[in-house]
């Protein structure tokens, strides 16, 4: 017969209280649905600003620089682009250097858009950033960088 090894309630406690993952990942889903919220009236989500915003660039994106600076995988890369695509906001092409890669890039459209997203995040991003303590903002910043 095997016994089941038990943790106690206080362990489950301590790694409430103190645990660096669970706490990251309930203020980034906080955030999100903050950002989710404000940017709903022009029909995008935090993640579509992100990925917007990380196509306005002088030359085409490539697929493995986005998915880097967004750390996300390819394949969800891929199903990120997809709606955006869709709604005329950005073209996917096949790269010219490398004709199994691509590259992404902004259209007219997905500029105006990303454009007038702009001012909306600004002013939740000041929201959020006043909410914290004075300079906490650049400390947690510096500390997120170096976890990922």
């Amino acid at each position: 017969m095997s016994r089941t090894a038990a943790v106690s309630f206080e362990t489950t406690l301590r790694v409430r209280d103190c645990c660096l993952c669970l706490h990251v990942q309930r203020a980034a889903r906080a955030l999100a649905r903050r950002f989710d919220e404000a940017l709903r009236p022009i029909g995008l989500t935090n993640g579509q600003f992100s990925l917007l915003m990380s196509l306005n660039r002088p030359q085409p994106a490539s697929m493995a620089s986005v998915s880097s600076l967004l750390g996300m995988d390819r394949t969800t890369l891929t199903a990120a682009i997809k709606p955006l695509e869709r709604r005329g906001l950005l073209t996917v092409a096949t790269d010219p250097s490398d004709r199994r890669g691509r590259r992404l890039s902004l259209t007219g459209q997905g500029k105006t858009l990303l454009a007038s997203a702009l001012p909306i995040w600004e002013r939740t991003h000041e929201k959020v950033t006043q909410s914290l303590e004075g300079g906490s903002a650049d400390c947690l910043r510096r500390g997120l960088n170096a976890i990922s």
